[in-house]
C-alpha cells in the first residue's frame, strides 16, 4: 500500500489534524472495559467482545481460550509494570499478537495506549519516524516499544490520550493512501 507524498513532518500532521473524537460504537465498549481495568483482568466474553472490535478473522482463535487462562493470563498482564512482559502474556493467549495485545490494552487504557496495525506503522514508516517493517506486518516487541515512545511523547505534547495519537495517524494513513489496502 503506497501512501501520497505526505506534506509536513510527523508532529506538524499531527498538529494540523489532531482529533479527540471517538467512535460512539469504540467509546461504549471502552466505557465497558473500564470495569476489566478496575477489577485487573479481562474475562472470556470481554475478550471476545475485542477480538470482534479488531478483527473478527481471529475469533477462532480467540474462542479457544478457556475462562480460566483468560482472566489469569489478562490479570498478569493488567498487574505487571513491564511492556515487555504485558505483551508477552497477552501473546500467550490464542489468537493474540502483537495488534490484538495492543487492541487489549487500549481498549481498557486508552490513556496509556493506541493500537498498533499496518496503516498507523505505514505512515510511521512512510514519513521516516520508524525504520523498519514498512508493510506494517510482523511486529514484535521492538516495534510495539517504539511505537509507544511515539504515541505517548505527542500525547504528552498534546496533553491529550495516547489512542488520540494513534486514532489520528490511522485516520492520516486513510487521507493518504494510494489504491487500496
Amino acid at each position: 500500500m503506497a501512501l501520497a507524498r505526505l506534506p509536513y513532518r510527523l508532529h506538524e500532521l499531527i498538529r494540523s489534524h489532531l482529533s479527540t473524537a471517538e467512535d460512539p460504537a469504540t467509546k461504549i465498549l471502552i466505557d465497558e472495559l473500564s470495569a476489566a481495568r478496575k477489577r485487573g483482568y479481562l474475562t472470556r466474553p470481554e475478550l471476545i467482545k475485542v477480538c470482534y472490535w479488531k478483527s473478527a478473522r481471529a475469533i477462532r482463535h480467540i474462542r479457544r481460550n478457556r475462562a480460566d487462562s483468560t482472566v489469569r493470563i489478562t490479570r498478569g498482564a493488567f498487574k505487571t509494570r513491564s511492556e515487555e512482559k504485558k505483551l508477552s502474556l497477552l501473546m500467550s493467549l490464542h489468537g493474540v499478537g502483537v495488534p490484538m495485545a495492543s487492541a487489549i490494552l487500549t481498549l481498557t487504557n486508552p490513556s496509556r495506549y493506541g493500537v498498533i496495525d499496518i496503516r498507523v506503522w505505514q505512515l510511521l514508516f512512510e514519513i521516516g519516524s520508524v525504520a523498519s517493517k514498512p508493510n506494517g506486518a510482523g511486529f514484535g516487541f521492538r516495534e510495539w516499544d517504539q511505537f509507544l515512545k511515539i504515541i505517548r511523547h505527542f500525547a504528552g505534547k498534546y496533553a491529550v490520550d495516547a489512542r488520540d495519537i494513534e486514532r489520528t495517524l490511522f485516520d492520516l494513513h486513510l487521507r493518504y493512501q494510494k489504491g487500496v489496502l
